[in-house]
């Protein structure tokens, strides 16, 4: 059994390392076997999802340009701050913070993380 074992994992390696000086990715990913330029793209791609979907998101939950929609999450999120903070929402909690996102959408600053996180985040799922 053991020498089973060590010829299939002797393959993997051999396969692995062929892959790789070939200039393929060797993983058990998504896109396993597709090159890097390939993966960067997905990886590009998924920063700008995630920079779009901060509105959507935000929209969904009921921070809006307009203002907190009622009866929503953020309603219930700016209510329970209210009430922590003696009745009023304090500058730069989060409840202000996701509001200005909200109504302004993300500084360019804020763009770039959430685009690096985004990237990040999927260059490491594939």
């Amino acid at each position: 059994m053991q020498d089973i074992l060590a010829s299939s994992l002797s393959k993997m390696m051999s396969s692995a390392a062929s892959l790789s000086n070939a200039g393929w990715a060797a993983s058990s990913s998504v896109l396993a076997g597709l090159p890097s330029v390939a993966k960067a793209a997905a990886a590009v791609i998924g920063g700008a999802v995630a920079v779009g979907a901060v509105p959507v998101v935000l929209g969904a939950v009921g921070f809006t340009g307009a203002g907190i929609t009622a009866s929503s999450l953020a309603a219930k999120m700016m209510s329970a701050a209210a009430i922590a903070n003696g009745g009023g929402v304090a500058a730069g909690s989060l409840v202000a913070t996701l509001q200005s996102v909200g109504a302004a959408g993300l500084s360019l600053t804020s763009k770039v993380i959430v685009g690096s996180a985004g990237s990040a985040l999927t260059a490491y799922m594939v």
